[in-house]
């Protein structure tokens, strides 16, 4: 009997282990993202071509971690069409946000782009059939409260910035439908294999759309596409993607808020821009908000 008990008591540990290094992967994961709208800027080629770019400089590596991961494998079909679906879902965001990131002020971008935040918390309440109680209804307000700090003083309404604002909000529905899928299809893929097909499928989609919007394709500096494939595609989505079985939407779409909150604190280090104590509250609320998130979990099975 106790001998059951100490291996119960074993792999409850493991499991709280496991949960601790699953959301420390889904915040480095949404940290590595944070970087993206700056790099999208620094490209010299149009805003869709740097997408493309992002994925075909990406794929040989995620190929070379799928076939590992796999042994050679191919994935079940019905998988494959949803890893695929997923990728559709996945081109249209990155041609909507990179164009409205050039039309449109980055914090707006940012703001409007976070709408997938709701929306997971909205698909939460949908599948549960109830309202977030207790801790996670303080995360959630928390969360879009700290964020709405963030971001207000640096947002700003205006007709120049319409196209832009639209553009963001779209993607930010298409990253909601990519994240639901890529959660679907976690139960029968790894992580590197599922990521490999969706990028492969936004490779040609996105090449097409930079074409027939008459775009720069060809760089004359790849670094700032080296870094956005390595640290958006490879390191942010490899980490997210990786994390998605072990939470709910609900967990997921609060930690996609620490993006406006980092990409604050890098405006700060990164380029002098003063952050004021309304900003330290808000980017404080939504890390109170990712503590308190978590707490449910410690008390039953990891979320």
């Amino acid at each position: 009997m106790t001998a059951k008990m100490d291996s119960i008591d074993s792999d409850s540990a493991a499991g709280a282990g496991a949960g601790r290094w699953a959301f420390a992967a889904l915040l480095g994961g949404n940290i590595a993202l944070s970087l993206g709208a700056m790099l999208v800027r620094m490209a010299d080629t149009g805003p869709t071509a740097s997408a493309f770019w992002r994925m075909t400089l990406a794929l040989p590596l995620l190929l070379i971690f799928a076939w590992r991961e796999t042994g050679g494998r191919m994935p079940p079909r019905p998988a494959l069409a949803v890893a695929a679906a997923a990728g559709i879902f996945f081109a249209l965001d990155l041609v909507a946000w990179h164009l409205g990131i050039l039309q449109t002020k980055v914090a707006n971008a940012t703001l409007f782009g976070n709408c997938a935040s709701l929306l997971l918390v909205l698909w939460t309440i949908f599948l549960t059939r109830s309202l977030p109680r207790g801790w996670q209804a303080a995360a959630i307000l928390l969360a879009f409260a700290g964020s709405a700090l963030l971001m207000g003083q640096s947002y700003e309404l205006s007709p120049d910035y319409l196209v832009g604002d639209l553009l963001s909000v779209l993607a930010g529905v298409l990253y909601t439908g990519y994240v639901i899928l890529m959660q679907r299809v976690r139960g029968e893929l790894g992580p590197w294999a599922a990521l490999a097909i969706a990028s492969a499928v936004c490779v040609p989609i996105l090449l097409g759309t930079a074409l027939a919007l008459g775009e720069t394709v060809m760089p004359h500096d790849w670094t700032p596409l080296i870094l956005l494939a390595l640290l958006s595609q490879v390191v942010g989505q490899g980490l997210m993607i990786w994390s998605l079985p072990r939470f709910s939407p609900l967990v997921i779409g609060l930690t996609l808020l620490i993006q406006p909150a980092f990409a604050a604190f890098t405006g700060w280090i990164g380029f002098g821009e003063t952050l004021s104590a309304i900003d330290i509250v808000g980017g404080l609320m939504v890390g109170a908000a990712l503590v308190l998130i978590r707490l449910p979990s410690r008390r039953a099975a990891p979320i």
